[in-house]
């Protein structure tokens, strides 16, 4: 089996990269390892800003439907002391230019642009090998294969595709997320609603914070950040999620009692989310017939950032394949050109965000970030 353009992974970039492919004529086929779209929840809320993922959208020609996944109010900010007082409090204005909407419902909203058939869901790549003269065959789990003139790993911080241009591996970071979900918030916990508020809050202290957002359904989805050695994490039981909730909200002895409510009344078991990333100025020589986007090609710290740049780096990719019919080469030049400076751009200023949410002078350095006095 053959095809023009194989992407291997179905997330934001991989599907931006596919429909902005298809406006311009150019076939492709995604292979997704899910084995349908609703295999798995697919994250919380996402900022899609101005000039990155709104662009990318934009090239697709999906910017209208996507105002219409928008979330009003969600872009109000707050930021509390660890005691609950209010340090910073701001409206949803509109006019901040990073409108929120639910990752599952724009992942959809790509899906559904795409022609029957782009996506083959159940196909977990497990291996891939240069066949030479720019072809590579990529190997699924189930035994089949495909062999394509131009292969793009969409496939995330562990990327099946990576090696073949680069050896580099994700690190640890230092620092980990535990998620945790409180539905219908409004009604059932009700002192941890109105500590979120309509938005964002940030509750942060040295090395550590609980951060929160408003979803749709009066859902409060928190990430509790703790910098602590990948051991110290080893030794918490999350199979047991009371203990494991309860040994996180050790962490936070003493702080109000609506915020670790968001740690101690999850309606979930909490979820370990180590952080890992690529060295900043990842990159890679150029490889015939072989690229990358995304995490898969720069993963970082999580800033915002993350999946704005994969459909930034899809639909750039895409424009690049299409402005350069039959020179495929060509193509991937003018791509990779510039990724790299863009990658290595966002990924040091996704280190001194954390930097501001988690070091010596947080929440003071956040809160000058959101009032222009840094």
């Amino acid at each position: 089996m053959t095809t023009d353009v194989t992407i291997i992974g179905a997330g934001l970039g991989g599907l931006t990269l596919a429909r902005v492919l298809h406006v311009h004529g150019v076939p492709a086929t995604v292979y997704e390892a899910e084995t349908a779209p609703t295999a798995r929840a697919q994250g919380g809320m996402l900022d899609i800003h101005e000039h990155n993922g709104q662009a990318a959208l934009r090239a697709g020609g999906l910017l209208d439907a996507f105002r219409g996944l928008v979330l009003e109010g969600r872009q109000a900010t707050r930021v509390l002391d660890r005691d609950g007082t209010v340090l910073l409090d701001r409206p949803d204005d509109g006019t901040a230019g990073r409108p929120e909407v639910q990752r599952g419902e724009l992942r959809r909203l790509l899906l559904d642009s795409l022609p029957a058939g782009t996506v083959r869901w159940g196909h977990k790549a497990v291996g891939v090998r240069a066949l030479g003269d720019s072809r590579h065959e990529v190997t699924f789990a189930d035994g089949s294969t495909v062999v394509t003139g131009l292969l793009v790993g969409a496939d995330g911080a562990w990327s099946r595709v990576r090696p073949l241009l680069s050896d580099a591996v994700p690190e640890y970071i230092g620092r980990s997320f535990v998620e945790t979900w409180l539905y219908d918030g409004d009604t059932r916990h009700p002192a941890a609603a109105k500590a979120v508020g309509g938005g964002s809050l940030f509750a942060l202290a040295p090395g550590k914070g609980i951060q929160a957002h408003r979803e749709s359904g009066g859902t409060l989805h928190t990430y509790v950040a703790l910098s602590r050695s990948r051991a110290w994490f080893d030794g918490i039981d999350f199979g047991d999620p009371a203990a494991a909730g309860a040994r996180i909200a050790e962490e936070f002895d003493g702080w109000a009692p609506e915020l670790t409510a968001l740690i101690t009344e999850s309606d979930t078991a909490p979820v370990l989310r180590r952080l890992h990333a690529l060295p900043v100025d990842h990159r890679w020589d150029r490889v015939p017939g072989v690229t990358l986007l995304g995490d898969a090609a720069h993963l970082s710290a999580p800033n915002g950032e993350g999946a704005n740049l994969a459909m930034y780096d899809g639909a750039e990719l895409g424009r690049a394949v299409a402005g350069h019919p039959g020179d495929v080469e060509a193509a991937l030049t003018v791509y990779e050109r510039d990724l790299f400076p863009r990658s290595a751009t966002e990924a040091i200023e996704g280190e001194q965000l954390h930097e501001l949410l988690f070091g010596d002078d947080t929440p003071h350095g956040l809160i000058g970030m959101f009032t222009g006095n840094a």
